[in-house]
């Protein structure tokens, strides 16, 4: 009888194992496989002979008063992200693939409702002791209790507990497999450190950490300096070989960037990225320049981008009207800003998935008419009839045609004009409202912008702010319009999506206009759903770049197809360049072309 029922035991835990089809893998991809074998040395894009040593000064723009990256209030120091090591780590030359770090490997379920992940038994915090699954499952914990409110929204019901010392299950409330891939790179913390320091608030000294960096030397506010852990215990993985070469890492602090410019020139610092059109085109030049003692460079870039947009506040009465949205819009002339403020050297945002096969970049195809179909009633007709485009002008400065359409837009808006200012019809309000700037910033556009606003009678008043007061305003929406940054999106990231659109993070900072929509909420519950479907993703990402476009929840401002930089020429890079990253950090101090320097720039 005993025997009996231990056949009958095993073998429905037999069926229970097929049923749910357990996996194991090194290695995991959102769509598609990953591009490196279980086997790989390296990656494709560093040289794995680079040499140790060497410093390297950079520049950052502001201050900083904190070294808790996720503190919920005060500025962290440039980098502090990358103190921490993730279970597993992403590529630069494909998109969503993940690698162990931490990690040895996952075994997993094929719905990806749970997994339970290995541990590499030689990973280390910079004290010596080691990673256990304690410290990923109490860092799951204090994410949870003391992180944004967004990331308590995703993983509401999910479970991570540590089941052996070198082993964590993670059980999802729902299956999703995006969900779990974004917890595979969630730092991991030291229970022995933050058990005593709550996560939401600022740090006055550096944190305990595990990655090949940790913080050495500082003065708050004004620089902070990264040295290379010697015994860092991951440097010879696959994903480290050949990458953080330098000993030290530095950042100086400048208030204004026309400074650090300056300061770059003279050999204050070593690298810069231009982001200034006309700095790129009337100042790099001079004598460290003709001696190419300074290297300037420039390279295309086709890969998904990072777009610029100024964001409207929807929450504000005076930018709930679509209409009124699109009548600003249309004061925006990008043509005669970029020849005569910019050197040609932008391209017009026109996209949130920009130089990708997501971007609604023709009519709605028959996939996309039957997910908007029904929700036509809610959508404007134009998602249907019309290929988004930004308004266009000759650029010759005197935009008469889109000015008398956005005339036309804000009277049916119930906005008419009494004398020289734009009121509301009913209440006699006039339709004014402040653009919130960084101080530090390169602001040529706003006076051209404003001054087209004043030509359809619309007040536009200009505040500019440090970054401190910026960032704590942004958290709060306290603002009218501001410009932001949209990051790249090679694919739909139905995680990512819906904490910058969707109505459950209707208060999170990531969803700067306050968008609620049932219609995009329905979109991206799909995504969610559909992750890692190709032939599913793409009409459901082609679809929602039609509603967000139509809406102008955002005015699209531009982005750059190329990436400028320049540099003291003491430093070698490999051959090859990653798709989706600069690549710095596999650069490398060369000591010989440094001895051809002046001594003091060496």
């Amino acid at each position: 009888m005993v025997v009996r029922m231990g056949l009958l035991m095993l073998a429905l835990l037999t069926l229970t194992a097929q049923a749910e089809n357990i996996k194991e893998s090194y290695a995991f991809a959102v769509i598609g496989e990953p591009k490196y074998a279980f086997n790989f040395t390296h990656y494709d894009y560093v040289n794995p002979a680079a040499p140790k040593g060497g410093a390297v000064t950079l520049s950052a723009l502001g201050t900083f008063d904190n070294f808790n990256r996720f503190a919920l209030r005060g500025n962290a120091a440039v980098r502090t992200e990358s103190l921490y090591d993730a279970l597993f780590t992403t590529s630069d030359d494909e998109p969503g693939s993940y690698y162990p770090l931490i990690a040895d490997m996952a075994r997993y379920a094929d719905d990806f409702s749970w997994a339970e992940v290995t541990i590499n038994p030689r990973a280390r915090f910079h004290d010596g002791s080691h990673v256990k699954a304690e410290d990923v499952a109490f860092t799951f914990h204090k994410f949870m209790t003391e992180g944004v409110p967004q990331f308590r929204l995703i993983y509401k019901g999910t479970t991570i507990k540590a089941i052996a010392p070198l082993t964590v299950r993670i059980q999802l409330a729902k299956p999703s497999k995006e969900d779990m891939l974004s917890l595979f790179t969630l730092p991991v913390m030291p229970e022995k450190f933050w058990r005593n320091h709550k996560l939401s608030d600022p740090l006055s000294a550096p944190p305990l950490a595990n990655g090949p960096y940790k913080i050495t030397t500082w003065r708050m506010g004004q620089y902070v300096v990264y040295s290379r852990v010697k015994d860092y215990w991951a440097a010879d993985l696959p994903v480290n070989r050949g990458r953080w070469n330098f000993d030290t890492i530095r950042y100086d602090y400048y208030l204004d960037d026309n400074v650090a410019f300056e300061a770059f020139k003279a050999g204050a610092f070593d690298f810069r990225t231009e982001g200034s059109p006309k700095n790129w085109a009337t100042r790099y030049i001079g004598k460290n320049f003709n001696s190419r003692y300074i290297v300037k460079e420039e390279e295309k870039n086709e890969s998904a981008q990072d777009t610029r947009w100024l964001t409207f506040n929807i929450q504000r009465p005076v930018f709930a009207d679509r209409k009124v949205r699109e009548a600003i819009g249309l004061a925006f002339d990008f043509e005669w800003m970029n020849k005569a403020l910019f050197y040609g050297a932008y391209s017009r945002t026109n996209s949130y998935f920009q130089n990708t096969e997501y971007a609604a970049r023709g009519y709605p195809d028959a996939d996309e008419l039957v997910l908007l179909g029904p929700m036509k009633k809610d959508l404007p007709p134009e998602v249907f009839a019309s290929i988004y485009e930004p308004p266009k002008s000759n650029g010759n400065g005197f935009d008469r045609e889109n000015l008398l359409r956005a005339d036309k837009l804000l009277t049916d808006a119930g906005w008419v004009l009494k004398g020289q200012q734009r009121v509301n019809a009913k209440t006699g309000k006039p339709l004014q409202f402040e653009l919130l700037l960084p101080s530090a910033g390169n602001n040529q556009w706003v006076m051209p912008f404003q001054h087209n606003l004043q030509r359809l009678g619309v007040t536009m008043d200009i505040r500019q702010v440090d970054m401190s007061q910026v960032t704590n305003r942004m958290r709060t929406r306290d603002y009218d319009m501001m410009p932001r940054l949209w990051r790249a999106m090679p694919w739909p990231s139905g995680s990512d999506l819906q904490i910058s659109w969707a109505s459950a993070y209707i208060n999170s900072s990531y969803n700067g206009s306050g968008v609620s929509s049932p219609v995009i909420d329905n979109l991206i519950a799909q995504m969610i759903q559909w992750q890692g479907n190709k032939q599913k993703l793409l009409p459901l990402g082609r679809a929602l770049d039609r509603v967000l476009t139509w809406n102008f929840y955002q005015l699209p401002m531009w982005y750059m197809a190329s990436d400028r930089m320049a540099y003291w020429n003491k430093f070698s890079h490999p051959t090859v360049r990653p798709v989706y990253s600069l690549g710095f950090e596999n650069w490398w101090y060369d000591v010989n072309k440094a001895a051809k320097l002046p001594e003091a720039r060496r």
